[in-house]
């Protein structure tokens, strides 16, 4: 069940993040804006693309490494959105958050209290735990 569920979980990771340096488009509602490759975002897809790599053909410490990464960009996820959620922002980040995600997707109204990410985020931070999880227990593949 593994050998099958992990690697479509990382696909779908490497696919759904991808939105994060190209603009995805619903109509005229947005998925998410893209960054282009000159961010931080491309950055952190090529970090998980060498975690990917690692992971396939470095063991056992690839698996580590890929570990690591989804670690490192959950944590970095959880400060720039659910830190926020959980313990309230300032007026000066909330307006900030909430212009640079304006026009969204979203399956929780913005607030003007909290900030509240939009559906983009909530499955790109599932996906990155989920494959936390199924990284750490994992056997190595091949």
């Amino acid at each position: 069940m593994n050998m099958i569920l992990m690697p479509f979980v990382q696909i779908l990771l490497w696919i759904w993040f991808l939105g994060c340096t190209i603009t995805w488009r619903f109509g005229k509602r947005i998925l998410v804006e893209g960054m282009g490759i000159q961010s931080a975002e491309f950055a952190m897809l090529c970090l998980y693309s060498i975690g990917l790599i690692s992971y396939y053909f470095f063991q056992p410490i690839g698996k580590w490494i890929l570990f690591t990464i989804l670690v490192l960009w959950l944590m970095i996820q959880f400060f720039c959105h659910w830190y926020y959620t959980i313990f309230g922002a300032s007026e000066r980040k909330l307006k900030g958050y909430n212009a640079c995600f304006q026009g969204t997707l979203r399956i929780i109204p913005m607030s003007e209290k909290r900030v509240i990410p939009d559906l983009y985020h909530i499955v790109l931070h599932i996906l990155i735990l989920l494959n936390g999880i199924l990284c750490l227990l994992s056997r190595y593949p091949g």
